[in-house]
Order: structure tokens, then C-alpha cells, then sequence
């Protein structure tokens, strides 16, 4: 209501942004033959393949393979030594998206059948979309192009969030998107932020060389697991010599005669303060959903409390052909809350989850039974010398419905499909249990 639908539709669908959720959008509707304009306004791939899970992954394998040599006695072997340089080390890292890059491609994606456009896009109309084109290097051409469509696909991706604490400007700082621009390693690095991006990088950095100090305003890192998952984590990085400072809150930073200073304040012991000396930051505080500049305002479009796009369970907007996927929807970044879903942590002991865990089913009200498996008794991990960490299961009382899955411990990443599958093979539909009787044998 309120807007003149154009004469005809250049296309069935157009997705603004190429990232995880605008990829996969955009090639499972050329896939169903409907005609797809992919808009990209920077890099193919999003944020997965330049700054996030590609780049820390590759980070991580590094750090872990240094990490082993130093412990080789435990596998039988007198002595093993490495040397390497930092900047073969992220080499290394660009090197990994640059064998990757083509699976997500202009050339590839075009191939498929999906019309790829290079610019900055701007939802004029519901059904119009303007484009502000871009050469493949990134520079604006000058030319603009509007494309009318049926229906329009958000997929904007998130970016890091940088709080505005006194001072952060004058220390300089490195995020998510920008640490892979290193070349020297510093020998004291500071990391803002106890979620999954800093416990990953700070872990990664420490083996690596660098002094870490990691600082997280809550009273425990890896808020949004359990937490007794997350001081498994907690009690590994203090074994390995990385000094977590939580309950500080980052209040100021200085600069004193070239010299670099966190103040912090103790929110356990009465606001006292701290300081804390560095050489680089990383600041790790999370990502906000990029919801500006392309349109949004003009259709009023509404955002929810957590500053991400406000849709429905089918991810429609308050416009009906227009959908918001991935990081910009919300409301947990790099996952959709849906109760099959896993998500990981990549540090050393891995955390995986599916479904609730006590604190989630606690805070909803919903009863639960756990039941708690230790893998310093699995044969396997013994053998690899990794018998630590749990499989941690709940249930719906009296039953064996699982609610939940939180393992902790050597791949646990892998382990949890199988916890996935079991979920999935009994999820009820139409009010009834569906039953996979391969997946039931399997299991």
C-alpha cells in the first residue's frame, strides 16, 4: 500500500549481499530456474571466507600444529622443535582463501545461472532495486542501474562492533576483519572480548608467541554456554599460560610515552582499577548487523532490539516479498536459532551445541533431565592423549527425546552431527513423532 508496482519484473529475485546466506539464496533460486540478481557491494564470500570461518580455521590448524610440537613427549617422542615467521604464518592464511575463493566466484555463480552484479545496492521500492555499479577491483564506475524484482532478499552480513571507550582511537586497534593484515607478530596482544571470535583468536596468538591478556566484563568467557562448559575452556587457557581477566570492564585506554595502557575496573571487587600494558589490540566484542545504507530507512523497514532485521519464522520482513537471511536477521550471529542447528567454538577443548542447554532451558522454563558423559573415559581420547572434556545430554523427563547436546573435547565439531541427526530423525510433525528407521539403526 502506497507504492506503484513497476509494469514488469526484470527478475524473480534479487539478493543484496554475497556472503553465506546470499550465496546459498541466490543459487537455490537459479537452481528452481527463477531468474536471480546477485548484488555485491565488496568481496565474494562475506565475511566466511575473507575475515571469518575460512581465515581462522586455516589460523587455528597453524597454532594447533605448534601447540602439539611443544607437548611431543606426551606421544612418545624426546624432542620436536618448529620454526616459522609470522609472516609465513598468514601467508599461509591468504593463501587458503585464495584456493577457496573460486568456489564462491563471480564466474562460478554466473555459470550456475545467477546474474551477478558488482555495486552498492539500494531498495528504492519494494520492488526496485539501485544499483551503484563497481569494477571488480572495488572503484565506482559512475554508472547506475535499477533492476525491478519480484521479491528482494536481504543478506548484508554483520560487521565488528567497536565500542566507543575513551581512548581506543589513540591505541589503535585490530578486529576480525583487519588482524589477517599482520605481518609481525606483537609480543604482547590485549583481546576485548570473551565470545567465540576472541577465545578462538586469543588461544590461536598465544601459541603462536604472543603475550595474551584477555579481558571479558563478564564473570566467565563463553557466555552463552553453560558454565561449567565454558570454565573447562577457562581452566585450559590459564593451564596454557593466557592470562583471562574476567569481571574487567574496559573503562579507558592511554597512551603514556609511546607506551600503551588498558584501565579496567573490577566489577568483583568495588570498581577497582587496573591497568593493564599492551602493544596490539584486538577487539573481539562481538558484530552488529549492517542495516544501513542501502535502503532500509526509506521503506521503514523495522530493526528489533538487538539492532538486527525484524522478520517472521519464514524470515519475511514487514513487506511480504521481502526477506532478511543470515547475520543481519539475527538474533545470534553466524547461526539461526533453530533447535537442529549446531554451532561450534574452535578452540582447544572444542565446544559444540545442538539444541538447549541448561542455561537455555532454565531461563524458558522448560524441564529437563541431564545426563553426563566424561571423555576422560573414552578409549579413543585416551589414546590420543585428549581424554578431557564431556558429552552433556538432556531429555525431556522419562523420555529419551533430546532437548539438547553440549560435548566438550577433541573434535567435538564432528561429534555433534551425529547428536544432530538423532534430533532430526525425531522431530514431530503434524503432532506426530516422525520416526527415520536408517538413522534410528545407525544410531
Amino acid at each position: 500500500e502506497g507504492w506503484t508496482r513497476p509494469d514488469h519484473y526484470d527478475r524473480d529475485l534479487v539478493v543484496i549481499g554475497a556472503g553465506s546466506a546470499g550465496l546459498v539464496s541466490s543459487l537455490i533460486a537459479a537452481a528452481v530456474k527463477a531468474e536471480v540478481t546477485l548484488i555485491e557491494g565488496h568481496k565474494m564470500g562475506g565475511d566466511c571466507l575473507n575475515y571469518g570461518c575460512v581465515p581462522s580455521k586455516a589460523l587455528i590448524k597453524t597454532a594447533k600444529l605448534v601447540q602439539t610440537s611443544k607437548h611431543a613427549s606426551k606421544y612418545g617422542i624426546t624432542d620436536m622443535t618448529t620454526n616459522f615467521k609470522f609472516a609465513d604464518v598468514m601467508d599461509r592464511v591468504h593463501r587458503v582463501i585464495k584456493t577457496i575463493e573460486p568456489h564462491d566466484s563471480v564466474e562460478r555463480y554466473q555459470d550456475m545461472g545467477v546474474d551477478v552484479v558488482l555495486g552498492q545496492a539500494t531498495i528504492k521500492t519494494p520492488w526496485e532495486v539501485e544499483v551503484a555499479l563497481r569494477d571488480e577491483h572495488g572503484n565506482d564506475t559512475g554508472e547506475t542501474r535499477t533492476i525491478t524484482t519480484r521479491n528482494i532478499v536481504i543478506a548484508t552480513g554483520a560487521q565488528p562492533l567497536v565500542p566507543p571507550i575513551p581512548g581506543i582511537e589513540d591505541v589503535g586497534y585490530l578486529t576480525s576483519d583487519t588482524i589477517w593484515n599482520m605481518r609481525e607478530l606483537p609480543p604482547r596482544m590485549l583481546v576485548l572480548g570473551g565470545g567465540p571470535i576472541g577465545c578462538e583468536l586469543a588461544q590461536s596468538f598465544h601459541r603462536l608467541g604472543s603475550q595474551v591478556t584477555q579481558v571479558e566484563m563478564a564473570p566467565r568467557i563463553m557466555g552463552r554456554e553453560d558454565p561449567e562448559i565454558a570454565d573447562m575452556v577457562l581452566e585450559q587457557f590459564r593451564a596454557d599460560g593466557i592470562d583471562v581477566r574476567v569481571n574487567h570492564k574496559a573503562t579507558r585506554f592511554e597512551v603514556r610515552e609511546g607506551r600503551k595502557f588498558l584501565i579496567a575496573e573490577r566489577t568483583d571487587k568495588e570498581g577497582e582499577l587496573v591497568e593493564i600494558e599492551f602493544d596490539q589490540m584486538l577487539c573481539a566484542l562481538g558484530r552488529s548487523a549492517r542495516i544501513k545504507g542501502f535502503g532500509m530507512e526509506t521503506l521503514e523497514i523495522p530493526v528489533s532490539a538487538r539492532r538486527t532485521v525484524e522478520v517472521n519464522e519464514f524470515l519475511q520482513t514487514n513487506y511480504p516479498n521481502i526477506y532478511a537471511a543470515g547475520d543481519v536477521a539475527g538474533p545470534y550471529q553466524f547461526r539461526v536459532d533453530y533447535s537442529v542447528i549446531p554451532w561450534a567454538t574452535f578452540t582447544e577443548p572444542e565446544v559444540a551445541r545442538v539444541g538447549l542447554n541448561e542455561t537455555d532451558a532454565k531461563e524458558k522454563g522448560i524441564d529437563y533431565e541431564v545426563t553426563v558423559y566424561g571423555i576422560d573415559d573414552l578409549d579413543r581420547a585416551i589414546a590420543d592423549e585428549v581424554a578431557h572434556g564431556v558429552v552433556k545430554v538432556l531429555t525431556v523427563p522419562g523420555k529419551d527425546t533430546i532437548l539438547g547436546v553440549t560435548i566438550v573435547g577433541e573434535h567435538a565439531g564432528d561429534l555433534i552431527a551425529e547428536y544432530v541427526l538423532s534430533r532430526t530423525s525425531s522431530r514431530p510433525v503434524n503432532g506426530k513423532r516422525r520416526i527415520n528407521r536408517k538413522s534410528c539403526c545407525r544410531m
